[in-house]
């Protein structure tokens, strides 16, 4: 069969502008070509996976058929070759080295972290003032990851750079990946930044392990992890810079939808107020009870459905079958977790938030492959539940004492990356 091209192509440029104008629009659109249907990058060819059973063979059923694609080719000399830009051997060596930093023991050790640092944020706020709760939360994030990562004085400063720079490594980083590669070299301000940022990171990372070299000692962060278990310092700096970048967007951009969801969802809002107060009993959350916040972790699930990454990619190592198509050796292939989680087929009114959809009874009538906000299989994120896990202590630690109100006359706007964010949330904390 022939595989579909869609509509909107450009000469040379390719459907890179219709992404980049029209963004998860135009993605989700394209399940209306087929299951397979076929996008230039540029002039590259791809070939984008529009349904829950083929994303799950490239994910899953036939996954060693495929190694990290195109996009993570262009964030590889900056990021270097960290857990999620690494393949093969190196790759599945370097996830056994890092296990053990997200085994259920050390995840329980990392929940008065992300409890300290949740309260800490809450405490700073005044009853009726107007927070900008997009910003507090990226703050939030990168204090909870570098805090886990380094536990020194100069991890502080690491911390501290994290939050200047890591959104902009971020952001700039997903239009290079879009992009020919010329526009990389082009001397623009977006390409100036992008470099500036990397290059303070990469240095600041590498003086802290060069710090912990010195001394030897197990802190018992992950850093200490990472080099007790042997690896070099350029190793390690590109597994840290991976944990930073992965390991911060997708818990602050969750959040910062979460009370937004909230703020709007007066009902939804209410029943997590309530499970809330019944379970912690106005005491700190605790480890034990992320088990028992049934609800809230239903409304975790639906923010993570609603608001996910836009794109995976992979490649061929070889010929392989997927559906009724055969794709040659070093096909580039997309999966979009936006355009599955907002599947009709999939996901009733998938524009409706509904925590609802979440319940035993709904959830498992998904098909595989619905719903992969972490990715799925062999590549799946290694730190899904380290994340999930801070979503749920945020909202309680937050909920518990206030309630976030959207500003009346500040509707939110959304800017594109490699997600949807809020281009600024302005909430008024509300003493509950």
């Amino acid at each position: 069969m022939t595989v579909p091209v869609a509509p909107g192509r450009w000469p040379f440029l390719g459907h890179t502008p219709a992404l980049l104008r029209r963004r998860f629009v135009f993605t989700d659109a394209l399940r209306e070509h087929g299951e397979i249907v076929k996008i230039y990058l540029g002039p590259s060819p791809t070939y984008f996976v529009t349904s829950p059973r083929l994303s799950h063979e490239v994910l899953v059923t036939a996954g060693p058929k495929f190694r990290k694609g195109a996009m993570f080719d262009k964030f590889r000399p900056f990021v270097g070759n960290g857990l999620v830009l690494s393949n093969g051997d190196f790759h599945l060596r370097q996830r056994r080295l890092m296990q053990p930093a997200f085994h259920r023991d050390r995840l329980t050790a990392y929940v008065e972290t992300m409890r300290h640092a949740a309260a800490e944020l809450s405490d700073s706020w005044r009853p009726g003032e107007v927070r900008k709760i997009d910003e507090d939360l990226q703050g939030l994030a990168v204090t909870i990851v570098g805090e886990a990562l380094f536990s020194t004085e100069l991890g502080k400063e690491a911390i501290a750079e994290a939050r200047r720079s890591i959104y902009v490594i971020i952001q700039q980083g997903m239009i290079r990946a879009l992009s020919p590669k010329f526009v990389e070299k082009l001397p623009i301000p977006g390409n100036r930044r992008f470099d500036e940022a990397i290059t303070r990171m990469q240095a600041i990372v590498l003086e802290v392990i060069r710090e912990w070299r010195a001394d030897g000692v197990d802190r018992g962060d992950l850093l200490s992890m990472l080099l007790l278990a042997g690896m070099t310092d350029e190793q390690a700096r590109d597994e840290v810079l991976t944990l930073l970048t992965a390991g911060i967007e997708t818990t602050a951009l969750a959040l910062s939808w979460m009370f937004h969801e909230l703020g709007r969802n007066p009902d939804v809002e209410a029943r997590v107020h309530a499970e809330v107060d019944e379970v912690l009993a106005g005491r700190p959350v605790t480890g034990d009870d992320l088990r028992r916040l049934v609800y809230v972790r239903q409304v975790v699930d639906e923010v993570l459905r609603q608001y996910p990454l836009w794109m995976l990619m992979r490649r061929t190592l070889t010929e392989v079958r997927l559906g009724d198509e055969r794709l040659p050796e070093g096909a580039e292939v997309i999966v979009s977790p936006h355009a599955l989680h907002h599947d009709p087929a999939s996901f009733e009114a998938p524009e409706t938030f509904d925590p609802g959809r979440w319940s035993p009874e709904r959830a498992k009538q998904l098909p595989k492959g619905a719903f992969i906000p972490f990715g799925a299989g062999t590549r799946q994120c290694v730190g899904n539940v380290f994340a999930q896990n801070e979503i749920v202590i945020t909202v309680a630690t937050v909920a518990a004492h206030w309630r976030l109100v959207p500003v009346p006359g500040r509707p939110v706007r959304v800017k594109f990356t490699s997600a949807a964010y809020p281009e600024s949330l302005p909430m008024t904390a509300v003493r509950r």
